[in-house]
């Protein structure tokens, strides 16, 4: 292993879409993450200190879903009745996936504009 590279973190993280219009009132207004700025196909959003790009395939190679980012929340069934009531179409309702110590992890997926799949996800203390 080379000393001299490392990776130190995750900088941005880039989303596909067709309508940056749509797209870009999603990612702000629905979930609420903070817009940073826009430039021609492209609309820049600040999460947690990774950007989120939303860009517009400049190649049809690029032109295909994203991966599935799953956001954390502090109450996913809270936030779960928030995005329904802002109309997200969401694939499944929270549900327990993992318990690890003393703690659960729980998700639920959900559609943007372009289809893309995402997930909320929390964890939440085990009761003994």
């Amino acid at each position: 292993m080379n000393s001299e590279f490392q990776i130190k973190s995750i900088g941005q993280i880039s989303i596909r879409v067709h309508d940056m219009e749509a797209a870009t009132r999603f990612y702000q207004d629905t979930l609420g993450l903070k817009l940073l700025f826009q430039i021609p196909n492209m609309t820049f959003f600040e999460c947690n200190g990774i950007q989120l790009v939303l860009g517009i395939a400049e190649d049809p190679q690029f032109d295909h879903p994203s991966s599935v980012f799953y956001f954390t929340v502090d109450n996913i069934n809270s936030a779960y009745e928030t995005l329904v009531s802002r109309n997200v179409h969401f694939l499944d309702q929270p549900h327990k996936v993992a318990e690890m110590g003393q703690t659960a992890t729980w998700m639920t997926f959900f559609h943007d504009p372009d289809h893309n799949v995402h997930a909320l996800m929390s964890e939440e203390s085990l009761s003994l």
